[in-house]
């Protein structure tokens, strides 16, 4: 027989006189230790220390599950506010290879000096902001061709041997990256 039937024999066993005392005693906590027996009293501190011991754990586990809510809903915003940026970035970043088109496009014997000196300046002026908001350019040559940030528009053989096949050879259109994550994939001819 389990001890919960066990337990339940012997608190049917009590006489009414006893059950409806320890009953009382529990209600009136004005009666004293010597009133309920020493068994009465094992029994009912064990069946508080339970209650307080279950108490505990589901208030535990509340207070983890608040957690778990409060560094999810913090990753969440921050995953949002990540998402805004770089969706604003991005409308920008046309702007920047334009200007850098521009300033590899003048031949500084036909460009007013002043006026090339001044979109120098917003182009270093473009670069620092984007440079603050932890935007890369990715405009690297003779780099190992990788598919998560580059863009193969044309495989063309190598101008000479030693570079091995899969190389960059040449970056059409730069590409953009904050931290891990790409924002535009750099165009490029790769080697055969």
């Amino acid at each position: 027989m389990s001890d919960i039937q066990n337990e339940e024999k012997e608190l049917n066993q009590e006489t009414p006189e006893t059950s409806d005392h320890l009953e009382e005693t529990v209600e009136n906590e004005e009666v004293t230790s010597e009133e309920i027996g020493t068994d009465a009293q094992t029994e009912i501190i064990e069946k508080l220390t339970a209650e307080l011991q279950s108490s505990k754990d589901a208030l535990l586990r509340k207070v983890a599950e608040f957690e778990n809510l409060k560094r999810r809903t913090q990753k969440e915003r921050l995953a949002y506010f990540t998402d805004a940026k770089i969706e604003a970035l991005e409308k920008f970043l046309p702007v920047r290879d334009d200007l850098q088109r521009s300033l590899d496009a003048a031949d500084p014997q036909k460009v007013d000096k002043g006026f090339l000196e001044g979109i120098n300046m917003v182009a270093e002026k473009f670069e620092r902001i984007l440079s603050e908001y932890g935007v890369e350019a990715i405009e690297e040559e003779n780099v190992p061709f990788n598919v998560d940030i580059h863009d193969a528009l044309l495989r063309q053989p190598a101008p000479d041997d030693s570079v091995p096949s899969d190389t960059v050879l040449k970056v059409l259109e730069t590409g953009y990256k904050i931290g891990d994550k790409v924002i535009k994939h750099a165009k490029v001819i790769v080697s055969q």
